[in-house]
């Protein structure tokens, strides 16, 4: 039984998220119109595999491989080409806002054809490219597919295999031209990541409050603009302004949301979800909620042994007349949250399972305000 109750513990994790001290800076809620990555991308080869490129059915990478070798003056016969060594990928990676020529950044490396790895291989000179056709960063290096083969496994070596067909580069793209950008010195505007038209108010009001004019105001329902103060900078330079802005804290809005991951019984909830009147019964386990929580699991008594017969019970598979059956209850104040459901239901051996499907049917009752995510 000892081992039963801990199976059952660690069968699922519940996380509280709460929010009474919780304050984030401006910078790590907005984007900044104009401060933004660029997508480049391109295609290449990479060389050096130990026979697990691509096959002779994947007629462009031979093509690819021939192109190439006669860029370097070596004239071959596409015919007599085996690519197996080689295999053709897409490399892809993020430039920064305001990169400069010379500033390593990150590649992506994807196979394209049928390789089946790409483990070991190195990437030959790949020229990456912005929408607009222009060449903005070039890419080479040896190219790391992460893990030891298999990750997550037993100790007798068996799980997951890393997937051998995606890797990276660490630093293995040199930027070769800056994106031309000019930031607008007349004003700032702020995008919201997420929509929440408290913390619009809320950036604007504290923004206002420490310049100390009515400096920003709401253009739209996720966007602030901030004009800059009339009196100016007071001596400092218009980055140093905006990282003032962006540094701002505010305690942002909270959302009464739950979300579900079936596959590792992870439940995360807000500290303010909170559960109206309703009553449920799932299999032993009876709930109700009103003035305060009930909530009652039945539980069999263990069947005596045949040393344990009696006169009054003489048959022992059988419980004694009088024993009755094992009762856990528990009570919880008024105005319960799903935090204190969910603790309480885990103190009596509620499973993952169990646990799921019970919050399920209060919201599908209309008794969770909040709304709930299966992941």
């Amino acid at each position: 039984m000892k081992h039963l109750k801990l199976l059952l513990i660690m069968s699922y994790v519940v996380i509280f998220a709460t929010d009474a001290l919780a304050v984030v800076k401006i910078r790590d809620m907005v984007n900044v119109e104009g401060i933004r990555d660029n997508q480049i991308v391109g295609y290449g080869l990479v060389v050096g595999l130990n026979g697990t490129g691509d096959k002779n059915q994947t007629k462009f990478t031979g093509r690819s491989l021939v192109n190439m070798l006669e860029r370097i003056g070596i004239t071959v016969d596409e015919n007599t080409v085996k690519v197996k060594n080689v295999a053709a990928v897409m490399v892809t990676a993020s430039l920064p806002p305001f990169a400069k020529p010379g500033q390593n950044i990150d590649v992506t490396i994807s196979s394209i054809g049928d390789a089946k790895s790409i483990e070991g291989g190195t990437l030959v000179l790949t020229p990456l490219s912005a929408p607009n056709g222009q060449v903005y960063a070039v890419a080479q290096g040896s190219v790391s597919v992460g893990g030891q083969g298999n990750t997550g496994g037993t100790a007798g070596g068996t799980g997951k295999k890393s997937h051998l067909t995606s890797g990276r580069i660490p630093n293995g793209a040199v930027v070769e031209r800056d994106i031309p950008f000019k930031m607008n010195t007349d004003k700032i505007e702020l995008s919201f990541n997420k929509y929440s038209l408290a913390d619009v108010v809320n950036v604007k009001t504290t923004i206002n409050k420490f310049i100390g004019s009515e400096v920003a105001s709401i253009t739209s329902p996720s966007n602030v603009s901030v004009k800059l103060p009339a009196d100016g900078l007071k001596g400092s330079s218009y980055y140093d302004f905006l990282n003032s802005l962006l540094n701002l804290e505010i305690q942002p809005e909270t959302f009464a949301k739950v979300i579900l991951d079936e596959r590792t019984g992870t439940i995360v909830m807000g500290s303010d979800v909170r559960i109206s009147t309703v009553a449920i019964s799932h299999g032993s386990l009876n709930i109700t909620i009103a003035d305060g929580v009930r909530i009652d699991r039945t539980q069999d008594v263990s069947a005596p042994s045949a040393e344990e017969a009696t006169e009054e019970n003489p048959n022992p598979a059988l419980p004694e007349p009088n024993k009755q059956r094992d009762n856990r209850v528990m009570m919880l104040p008024d105005g319960v949250s799903v935090s204190d459901l969910v603790k309480a239901l885990n103190a009596i051996g509620v499973g993952a399972g169990e646990l799921m499907a019970i919050l399920q049917s209060i919201k599908a009752a209309g008794a969770l305000h909040a709304d709930i995510q299966v992941i």
